[in-house]
């Protein structure tokens, strides 16, 4: 394990998550388990079926974070247009992949593998297959992109074949202080503790639950020891304001 923080980003493509339609899955489950990996999710957008967008988000997010992934866009019909744009981005042309075609073809009974399922088969040349054991379609990786499929079932399996394979560093630990104090009273002394450990993020994140208002005071590290010295501060200070402090760990 390595000190070397490893990034990441998703890129999740599909007019039916910008128009509401379609509620995302993939985020939560991605972002949890890359941060098990040791791998920091550092940005995810949601990108259209439009193959200049999808070009751009590519050529930008490679360049900026170790990994890419994108969920959506790999299916038979017109707007599953991801690989070819995916293509286009690294200058590369789409191709037929035989291995890709045999597993269509085992799939799928005689006469099933139609024009439309073929398109399932197309990656850009010089990308290696992601195994999707659900559904056989192939997932695809070029460079440092792996291109999913959006079905969050689908998604996880071709993800947690690829999951061995990623590289990273020391996992995220997450902990959290609860209390019932507003965030204008902690405004100042949270900011100080912050300042005192600048390795640690530190969220404030109010809610409502059955019986009144508080506040979520988290605290985010990969320093144990770092991360339980912060904890006690923000009890410290929850507790010289009056209020309890209630613990928990998320990670």
């Amino acid at each position: 394990m390595t000190d070397r923080v490893y990034t990441a980003c998703l890129l999740i493509i599909g007019n039916e998550i910008l128009s509401g339609r379609t509620q995302d899955a993939n985020l939560p489950y991605l972002a949890k388990r890359l941060n098990e990996l040791g791998i920091r999710l550092k940005e995810a957008r949601v990108v259209a079926d439009d193959e200049a967008a999808i070009v751009e988000a590519v050529n930008e997010t490679r360049a900026l974070y170790d990994y890419v992934f994108t969920t959506g866009g790999i299916g038979p019909t017109h707007d599953d247009i991801t690989s070819g744009s995916v293509a286009k981005a690294f200058g590369t042309a789409l191709e037929r992949n035989a291995e890709a075609v045999r597993r269509l073809e085992r799939h799928y009974p005689p006469g099933g593998l139609n024009e439309a399922r073929l398109r399932m088969a197309e990656v850009p040349v010089g990308a290696t297959l992601i195994d999707n054991p659900v559904s056989t379609a192939p997932g695809f990786r070029i460079g440092n992109v792996f291109v999913l499929a959006g079905v969050p079932r689908i998604m996880q399996a071709m993800f947690e074949g690829i999951a061995p394979g990623l590289v990273g560093g020391k996992p995220v630990m997450t902990r959290s202080v609860s209390c019932t104090l507003g965030e204008g009273v902690l405004a100042k002394g949270l900011g100080e503790i912050q300042a005192r450990h600048q390795q640690v993020d530190i969220g404030s994140y109010p809610y409502y639950r059955v019986g009144g208002f508080g506040v979520s005071l988290v605290a985010r590290g990969t320093d144990a020891g770092e991360l339980a010295a912060v904890v006690d501060e923000i009890a410290a200070l929850v507790t010289g304001l009056g209020a309890t402090p209630q613990f928990d760990q998320t990670g």
